[in-house]
């Protein structure tokens, strides 16, 4: 939820946050709309609730005689405090639901436009090359016996898989890495939840337009989390935060489900895009005025991990019109595919500034001693996807892949993943 005190004070700014993303303007005016209704009806309430306090102590005061004719008058005063609080409790419902059509106001410099409106900010690394005909990841996983889709499709259905052998190894050695690189940069390992409530959810910011790409079990009125982000979210959700000692640092392992309900026909081949995996994401809860010195620093720790495994790379400024509407900045890392000739999404992170907090109600203490909300970032540091750039960057002729060298201490110093004959 966007802060109500700069949708009144400065809406022209939110405005152009919804031009950039491509959104409609007239929810800022509604808001607006909603917003006055909302202060007016407390208001109102407010003020017969003190009428009512001030006529129960004359009441109490008044001779014998008087009082049945005042207790009347005490009565209807009651039924319209009432009915003025049922209707101060409306406009704030409706005002909660004209905000949250609101995405978090992108920060200064974020390009406007579509998913094709990035920024590339910088590409790092060699462009791998070969002497022989590369062959794509699911080729090369099928000769190792690492990765079998047809199995996962008789037993789950279409884009489940199963990771064997060598693969799974890869996988959870990629994990381990990752969970390493977190671990020495401070943070808080979690094993998260992967079912949650709706009130989470929605705190997130994902039950929004892309809510047809989350799974739902309505029987138990819970929802299977697409990322650890959600629950890392939820975990200090109606707490009050010290942060006075610096940002609080989780690093949740989870397993993932996506519905990927728009994106039918698309990346159906092998594990690119699928519907269940792994993921470490980094969640950080800090001061607003340190988030976007924490973005930086999530985004170094992802290109930590790609450099350190030989992976070719771009850094790229996600378009506004691109992004979730909890996010007011997102950097993507995407690794070169050499089958596909282009780069490839592996991570991103997100500062989400106080959006997702205000929703959650998490807040930390202020000078002064009042509270104020406080602002969540996150970032994805290994994924299961990665494996498709690892095993086609690294390929050989003969379809074995060498180990990048950060890994093979987690497989037991195997340097090498040969073909099963």
């Amino acid at each position: 939820m966007i802060d109500p005190v700069l949708l009144r004070e400065d809406p022209e700014k939110i405005r152009r946050s919804q031009e950039a993303r491509g959104d409609s303007v007239q929810f800022v005016d509604d808001a607006l709309v909603a917003d006055t209704e909302r202060r007016s009806a407390i208001t109102a309430f407010e003020a017969l609730r003190a009428e009512q306090n001030l006529f129960g102590k004359q009441v109490a005061a008044a001779p014998k005689e008087q009082k049945k004719e005042l207790v009347a008058q005490a009565q209807q005063l009651a039924a319209r405090v009432k009915e003025a609080q049922q209707l101060s409790s409306e406009a704030e419902q409706r005002f909660g639901e004209a905000i949250r059509r609101i995405g978090n106001p992108i920060i200064d410099g974020v390009p406007a436009g579509g998913e094709e409106n990035f920024v590339t900010l910088r590409t790092v690394g060699e462009k791998p090359t070969f002497d022989f005909e590369p062959r794509d990841h699911l080729e090369i996983g099928e000769l190792l016996q690492a990765i079998d889709m047809s199995r996962g499709a008789k037993v789950s259905g279409a884009r489940f898989y199963f990771l064997r052998g060598v693969g799974a190894r890869l996988e959870i050695a990629l994990m381990n890495l990752a969970l390493d690189t977190a671990l020495e940069a401070g943070f808080t390992p979690l094993i998260t939840p992967t079912l949650v409530k709706p009130e989470i959810m929605q705190g997130t910011g994902f039950l929004g337009e892309h809510s047809d790409e989350i799974y739902y079990l309505p029987g138990d009125d819970l929802y299977l989390t697409g990322t650890s982000e959600v629950a890392l979210a939820g975990y200090h959700a109606d707490e009050i935060l010290d942060l006075t000692g610096g940002p609080l640092r989780y690093a949740g392992w989870s397993t993932c489900y996506r519905r990927e309900a728009g994106s039918g026909g698309k990346d159906t081949r092998g594990i690119i895009r699928v519907h269940q995996f792994n993921k470490l994401e980094m969640f950080v809860y800090t001061l607003p005025e340190n988030a976007e010195a924490e973005h930086d620093r999530l985004v170094a720790l992802q290109e930590k991990m790609l450099q350190s495994l030989g992976l070719h790379y771009r850094v790229i400024d996600v378009a506004a019109g691109d992004l979730g509407s909890s996010a007011a900045r997102k950097f993507d890392v995407e690794a070169w595919v050499p089958t596909q000739n282009a780069f490839r999404e592996l991570t991103s992170t997100s500062n989400c500034t106080t959006f997702q907090a205000r929703r959650l109600d998490t807040r930390s203490r202020v000078e002064g001693g009042k509270t104020a909300p406080v602002a969540t970032l996150n970032g994805t540091l290994a994924t299961t996807r990665w494996i498709v750039a690892i095993l086609e960057t690294h390929q050989q002729a003969d379809g074995s892949v060498t180990v990048p060298e950060v890994l093979r201490p987690y497989l037991g110093g195997l340097e090498r993943l040969e073909p099963v004959p």
